[in-house]
């Protein structure tokens, strides 16, 4: 593996991670929350991690375990690793007490209540949404990172699509902090930094992971990583698109997501 393509997975997951400064710049620089538009981009972002985890990725995990055990051994090792990324992000979503949880939205609009300020209560939530955010983050970066090294093209359109569910957990991130301190400064600079796990992620996932990299321990991972984007968007983004606005926009942003998804994989056949 070169380094140029090493280099361009880890620049991948530092766009997408540090998407959450986006989200926290909208809180303060927007007048009003587009919540259609959030909508939309929140359930086309779960479109693209959807289609591509069971149309993409799945299959190429299954592609790369097959020859080296068999294909009734490959079936189960794929669906094996799959459920059990969806376990891990479980684990990881249960741990984070649900007041802090990142799922929680705000909206540009609550910025100008300055009667919520300097109250440690808000502070506290900010720090820990933050805080959960960054763990949520990881394994979003390990999944943007083994997708760009395999295919350059599948990991742009992860990255993509995990940039833009950062978005809002910027804002989430900067409302109570700008509450708590009234410094849109330390608000942004905590919302920026929560996103590096997801290049940490990436780093870590590297230094552990590459030195044992062989085609079964690559499917395995990438099936996980399937399954670690597929709770995502259940879990985050579907009804964080449908708490941000109507339901039907909420599909509607799925299906185009889906689509620009199927058109961008049709063209690199």
């Amino acid at each position: 593996m070169d380094w140029n393509t090493i280099l361009f997975a880890f620049g991948l997951t530092l766009f997408a991670g540090l998407s959450t400064g986006i989200g926290s710049a909208i809180a303060f620089f927007a007048k009003r929350t587009n919540t259609k538009f959030l909508s939309l981009a929140l359930g086309f972002s779960a479109g693209v991690m959807i289609y591509v985890s069971f149309v993409e990725i799945i299959v190429k995990a299954r592609d790369s375990i097959i020859p080296e055990v068999g294909d009734v051994a490959g079936y189960w090792y794929t669906t094996a690793a799959f459920f059990g990324g969806i376990l891990f992000i479980a684990i990881i979503d249960k741990f984070i007490p649900s007041v802090e949880n990142p799922h929680e939205m705000h909206s540009v609009e609550e910025m100008a209540d300055e009667k919520a300020m300097k109250s440690a209560k808000l502070m506290r939530m900010g720090l820990f949404t933050a805080l959960a955010i960054a763990i949520h983050n990881f394994p979003e970066g390990l999944a943007t990172f083994t997708a760009a090294i395999t295919e350059p093209a599948l990991g742009v359109a992860i990255a993509v699509a995990i940039a833009i569910h950062n978005i809002p957990e910027g804002i989430a991130v900067s409302v109570p902090v700008y509450y708590a301190t009234g410094s849109k400064k330390k608000a942004f600079w905590l919302s920026f930094l929560s996103g590096l796990a997801e290049p940490v992620g990436a780093l870590i996932g590297y230094l552990i992971l590459m030195p044992f990299m062989s085609p079964v321990v690559f499917g395995v991972l990438f099936a996980g990583v399937a399954g670690i984007m597929v709770f995502i968007s259940m879990d985050e983004l579907l009804p964080a698109a449908e708490e941000y606005g109507e339901h039907h926009l909420s599909i509607y942003g799925l299906i185009a997501g889906m689509a620009v998804m199927a058109l961008s994989l049709l063209m690199f056949l």
